[in-house]
């Protein structure tokens, strides 16, 4: 089954906004079986919304639009929309009292431009919207849907799951489906493909091997679709089992990348692991400037297992914070083994901690040698039995440097508990 997706704002056309939704989009409709046909971005004009509804609708069973469904003036995707299903415009009551009920919960006074937002086509079936003030939209012609929805990201992924996605699937029933995805850390798509070539090459027709990358790490998501038009009554079970059979062969071949599943993220696997062991953990930064500790402070509960971070910018800081000798410094520089060592040792003493991470690297534009390049990093974890060091050397854009560093960081902390070092 094809989908369209219209995403309506000026704001996206001329870059003040950058577009996550259709991404977000993508990959839901596609765990449900549906495909992107094609998606497309529209300003807030009235004529231009009209002709992509027209476009959409040939190209596709469901059209999904977000965006243009706000209180203010510009936003006339409600207008279009009705203009467009030959639908009059009318206030309804019971979505101006779910606005006015919202935003008193948040402790604001309820703006004038709510009734505006609560005039809404007639033809139009609504979807209750209980974390923002904008409802969805949905309507039906010639057997096509079409799906209107806010473009406030949190609002728009709100509504497709628990609104959407529910209808969808019971007036356009499918195949079964299985999704399984494992999640890797510590190697690119590339070198990852050219150790599981075997394994996919294996794969029965009806399950597909899928990679996703982002910085510094590779989801792996098997695919399964039941193989032919002959439903048995435990089709979907059967297919779930069989997709988690092979997920499970796929994590013993890459027993060193794997670090989790599904939604799973390395602060929280790492966070998972030094509760289990009953340990503290600490983290000594110098060119990450405290974004480990960000990101393992981004998980609920971390003050279980977190003591907190010395960000030592400085080698003056190094040597008062963290006991790191001058002598180092000078002989070998900040970015060096030696340098990192010391500076776990010293982020055990100065924090109380049991487990400590060490950062320091040259993370650019500026400041790198034929030696020690842009982008070279050096980590180093330990405890009070060993300390393990290693040098990476990464990209030269900076923020990404500064995030790799981290990513790699906490890796190589969820190594180090697992004794994988």
């Amino acid at each position: 089954m094809d989908v369209y997706l219209l995403l309506i704002g000026d704001e996206i056309l001329l870059g003040q906004v950058v577009d996550t939704n259709s991404a977000w989009l993508g990959q839901q409709l596609a765990l449900h079986g549906y495909r992107v046909a094609g998606k497309m971005a529209v300003p807030d004009a009235r004529a231009d919304i009209l002709e992509a509804l027209d476009l959409a609708a040939g190209r596709a069973q469901i059209v999904i639009t977000t965006g243009g469904l706000g209180p203010t003036k510009d936003d006339i995707t409600r207008g279009a929309l009705a203009e467009y299903f030959g639908s009059a415009l009318a206030f309804h009551q019971e979505t101006y009292d779910r606005i006015a009920a919202y935003f008193a919960r948040i402790g604001k006074p309820l703006p004038e431009s709510a009734r505006l937002q609560a005039t809404l086509p007639e033809k139009a079936t609504l979807l209750t919207n209980k974390v923002g003030s904008a409802p969805g939209m949905w309507f039906e012609r010639d057997g096509k849907v079409f799906v209107s929805l806010p473009g406030v990201p949190f609002e728009m992924q709100y509504l497709m799951t628990e609104e959407v996605l529910p209808r969808l699937r019971e007036r356009f029933p499918g195949r079964p489906l299985a999704h399984r995805t494992l999640r890797t850390a510590g190697e690119g798509e590339s070198t990852i493909a050219k150790r599981l070539e075997a394994f996919e090459e294996a794969l029965p027709p009806h399950i597909r091997l899928a990679y996703l990358p982002s910085l510094g790490q590779v989801r792996l998501r098997l695919t399964g679709a039941w193989p032919h038009a002959d439903l048995p009554p435990d089709a979907d079970e059967r297919l779930h089992t069989e997709v988690e059979e092979y997920a499970h062969r796929l994590r013993a071949l890459l027993p060193d990348l794997v670090y989790g599943a599904e939604e799973d993220t390395l602060e929280q696997v790492v966070g998972r692991l030094l509760q289990e062991r009953g340990l503290i953990f600490g983290s000594a930064e110098s060119c990450t400037g405290g974004y480990v500790a960000h990101l393992i402070t981004s998980v609920a509960g971390s003050s279980k297992y977190f003591a907190g971070s010395v960000i030592a910018y400085s080698n003056d800081l190094k040597i008062k914070l963290l006991g790191v000798r001058a002598e180092t410094l000078k002989r070998f520089g900040a970015v060096s083994e030696e340098t990192v060592r010391e500076m776990v040792a010293g982020a055990l003493d100065t924090l109380g901690v049991d487990v400590a991470l060490s950062v320091s690297g040259i993370a650019g534009p500026g400041g790198g040698t034929p030696e020690k390049p842009v982008g070279t990093v050096w980590l180093a974890v330990g405890d009070r039995t060993r300390i393990v060091a290693q040098k990476h050397v990464f990209a030269r854009d900076r923020i990404k440097n500064i995030q790799l560093a981290a990513i790699f960081g906490l890796n190589t902390v969820r190594k180090f508990l697992l004794n994988a070092l």
